[in-house]
């Protein structure tokens, strides 16, 4: 059983290389988080101002670090969903690599990526004001954003089993910037956007990202409940479950 969890570090320094060098993963993975960061928040002149435990920088740094984190995840999980669906398998299996070595080797290169995601927007946001009043409340919401990436990896790992092509992660990807959108992420909403917003799959884990420095509180003045956030990441994570098993469905089927 150990030598079957065996991982390569020769294909994990490959899978990492390989992931740094990608311009889309660059461009949605790093550059657009903290763009988006130093757009919304440090260069806002609203970005000083208090929000919660912290400023509004602090604010914004979160909500782009979990964007930033979920396209990691979803990107690096459909991209292997693609690559066995497609064959890759087999070629392992002429390897002293095994699928759960292998699987381990995806799940490390995906986390390392939302960490670096979340690392760089965390440390421009350190460097150009963000606040919050307590040192635990960084850990604290670095942990939750890596956390709630999780869910997206499940949603990378479905779309790339239901489409099984290179486009795949592109459409899981791009697919997270409408959930962003719509999910309170990029931009306050308030009213019936704000209402939809509730059951779109990025609001729920935003929104627990985001509790250490607002206990909740929203820009509105409203507050979400933790039953109703928890509720939100469990539906969603039940949803994208069921695409995964609808991805392994049909690729026995073709078989």
């Amino acid at each position: 059983m150990a030598h079957a969890l065996t991982i390569s570090p020769t294909m994990l320094r490959v899978e990492a290389l390989r992931q740094l060098r990608n311009p889309y993963t660059l461009a949605f993975t790093l550059a657009m988080p903290v763009g988006m960061y130093l757009l919304f928040g440090a260069g806002a002149a609203y970005g000083g101002m208090s929000a919660g435990h912290g400023n509004v920088r602090f604010y914004v740094m979160v909500s782009m670090a979990a964007y930033g984190a979920a396209v990691a995840m979803t990107s690096a999980t459909s991209t292997a969903a693609v690559e066995a669906a497609q064959g890759w398998g087999r070629q392992l299996a002429m390897t002293p690599l095994r699928t759960a070595g292998y699987a381990a080797t995806k799940l490390i290169t995906a986390l390392a990526a939302a960490t670096l995601a979340v690392a760089l927007v965390f440390v421009v946001g350190a460097a150009t004001g963000a606040e919050a009043s307590d040192g635990w409340r960084w850990a604290a919401s670095a942990v939750l954003v890596l956390g709630g990436a999780l869910l997206f990896g499940l949603y990378g790992l479905g779309m790339g089993l239901v489409f099984r092509s290179d486009g795949a992660a592109t459409l899981a990807s791009i697919s997270l910037t409408f959930f962003g959108f719509f999910g309170n992420v990029f931009m306050p909403l308030d009213g019936t956007m704000l209402d939809i917003a509730r059951f779109t799959p990025m609001y729920g884990v935003v929104a627990l990202a985001r509790w250490p420095l607002t206990d909740g509180v929203l820009t509105t003045g409203q507050t979400d409940q933790p039953w109703a956030i928890a509720l939100n990441i469990v539906v969603w994570l039940v949803v994208f479950a069921a695409l995964v098993g609808v991805g392994v469905k049909r690729s026995r089927a073709r078989r």
